[in-house]
């Protein structure tokens, strides 16, 4: 090796392991930086109120957020307020009258649970904290690098605006003492409607579970070729070319329905209370352990089962926010932090707790870790664990407005 060769090798030696050294110093400065902002959260947000606004309709739902609240208690003294909506719109209005207000920085929302429609609507109108979620020490157990599912709330990026935290899908549970083979398909649903005239019905939208069955109905109807618009915001051109189909079907379906469609049950805890009484055969839900639970309580007969359409289970992740005026942000991180750990993520999975699916990746966790999500001995109406059914994607929730607004301008008035 010349002598000029080898100061050219040595240089670039020194030059890598400058590199090296300067990569390993940012890295440190970061992790110290992301630690002395995460010890800024704790020590503004214990010893404090967080109000929570979420959906209060499920009683399973309501008794797991008392025991988040026993859980943030002990570790933050913090006092947890679950201020039960009988839909997210309410709170979303509250900040929207807090900001015309000028309230700008002491909100009475601290936390609220949100998806779809309601987050895009918050994010395009600024109303919501931005990128904290990602910020949280517990949402790398998501491992969100190979989950991007995270990180999209019905395909719009969340941008650290939302913290994940379960997964639902659409579910149908029938009685087993009144028929054994309930229909798979959106169009098997029509031809046993027919033959069971007045033993199904869905709750009238805006309700959360009617909107469901009707953008489920719409997916399926939808040809292969087209349902990429379903994804994509909605235009005239693209209503006028998918709707149809769906008007087309509930047309047929509706003469069918309980009460021959004339008439809508408000909410999903109604339409359970029709299957109690027997003048149902079949209901849905997208809370899949609210069924075993009901039937524990007596409220559904014992012969209740659970299923999966087979052409597909409208599928999402459901998240809490900040909306940008709260008056308690720091403690409603520690909040959103404690719902992502292992313990609060594991409990809420099982069955009798509540069933809502994690969106932890497990395997990143310790097999002790993993092994607390692991189910035995399932109720005879839980829906199975092994079953198979294509995970549905929601449309982009600029079509929930527009389905909403076609389908009470057509059977709204009956």
């Amino acid at each position: 090796m010349t002598t000029s060769n080898y100061l050219l090798l040595q240089t670039r030696r020194m030059q890598f392991y400058a590199l090296l050294f300067s990569v390993m110093l940012s890295l440190v400065f970061s992790s110290n930086s992301t630690a002395k902002q995460w010890q800024s959260v704790l020590d503004n947000g214990q010893n404090r109120n967080v109000y929570f606004h979420a959906w209060g309709g499920d009683p399973q739902i309501n008794a797991y957020i008392q025991w988040l609240a026993q859980q943030v208690k002990q570790q933050y003294n913090i006092d947890l307020h679950h201020i039960k909506l009988t839909d997210t719109s309410e709170a979303v209005s509250r900040v929207l009258a807090e900001r015309s207000a000028g309230n700008h920085s002491n909100g009475k929302v601290d936390l609220i649970w949100i998806n779809g429609a309601n987050f895009a609507a918050m994010a395009k109108h600024g109303l919501l904290t931005p990128d904290w979620a990602n910020q949280l020490p517990n949402f790398a157990l998501t491992n969100p690098s190979h989950n991007p599912a995270v990180s999209l709330d019905f395909g719009v990026p969340t941008q650290g605006m939302e913290s994940p935290w379960g997964q639902a899908a659409l579910t149908f549970y029938y009685d087993s003492a009144a028929m054994t083979a309930p229909p798979k398909t959106i169009n098997q649903l029509l031809s046993w409607s027919a033959q069971h005239q007045g033993r199904f019905t869905y709750p009238r939208p805006p309700d959360f579970i009617g909107v469901s069955f009707l953008k489920y109905a719409l997916i399926s109807l939808t040809p292969k070729a087209q349902q990429s618009l379903l994804y994509q915001p909605v235009s005239k051109q693209s209503a006028a070319l998918l709707l149809p189909n769906l008007w087309q079907f509930l047309d047929a379906l509706h003469p069918n329905l309980w009460r021959a469609g004339q008439y809508f049950v408000s909410s999903s805890t109604a339409l359970r209370r029709l299957v109690g009484d027997t003048e149902l055969s079949l209901a849905l839900t997208f809370s899949a352990p609210e069924v075993p639970a009901a039937v524990a309580r007596f409220d559904l007969p014992t012969s209740i089962r659970s299923y999966a359409m087979s052409d597909g289970s409208l599928s999402n992740i459901h998240f809490v926010a900040i909306p940008y005026n709260a008056a308690h942000a720091d403690s409603a991180k520690l909040v959103a932090n404690f719902m992502l750990s292992v313990n609060a993520q594991a409990k809420k999975q099982h069955p009798e707790i509540w069933g809502d699916n994690t969106v932890l990746d497990l395997a990143t966790l310790h097999p002790e870790q993993a092994a607390q999500f692991q189910l035995s001995n399932p109720h005879p109406s839980s829906l199975a664990p092994n079953h198979h059914s294509p995970a549905l994607a929601e449309p982009h929730p600029s079509w929930v407005k527009v389905i909403e607004q076609q389908w009470l301008a057509r059977y709204g008035a009956q």
